[in-house]
């Protein structure tokens, strides 16, 4: 399995970034692509709902301000849908916070902290949840918890 990280802005691949490396180090393929819920809303759609048979399984949504793009997402895959706020319209990314936290009943997206924070805690998050099935990614997580939850 991979997990395919989705960010609403070209300018997002930097803290983005910290999650794929973060991923690399467990030994999960992953694949960042940018597309917005805003401005490319049919590109969101065919990712997610064709995610699960291209291999995913789990999405990272990171996007700043209205942060609409994890709750997209969650609405066209069943796979887990981890959300990174990220800074960029109210300080501190509270107003992305609140968006992506704030998620109806039945439709949740797993939110993280803002920023690089959060990226690296999505992809601890994906390897414990890949780790219930794979034991090389399982004894990663066990080494990850080992060196005080620091990649080496």
């Amino acid at each position: 399995m991979k997990v395919l990280i989705i960010m609403g802005s070209q300018s997002d691949e930097k803290i983005m970034e910290e999650c794929s490396n973060w991923l690399n180090w467990f030994g999960i393929e992953n694949n960042m692509v940018v597309a917005s819920a805003h401005r490319n809303p049919d590109k969101v759609r065919d990712l997610m709902v064709n995610a699960k048979a291209n291999g995913y399984g789990a999405v990272v949504a990171a996007a700043g301000m209205a942060a609409a793009l994890p709750g997209v997402c969650a609405a066209y895959t069943s796979l887990p849908v981890l959300g990174v706020p990220l800074d960029g319209g109210l300080p501190g990314g509270i107003d992305a916070l609140y968006s992506i936290v704030q998620m109806p009943a039945g439709l949740p997206v797993g939110t993280l902290a803002v920023g690089k924070a959060g990226a690296r805690n999505a992809a601890v998050l994906a390897a414990r949840i890949f780790a219930l099935s794979d034991n090389k990614i399982a004894e990663k997580v066990e080494a990850f918890k080992a060196q005080e939850y620091k990649i080496a």
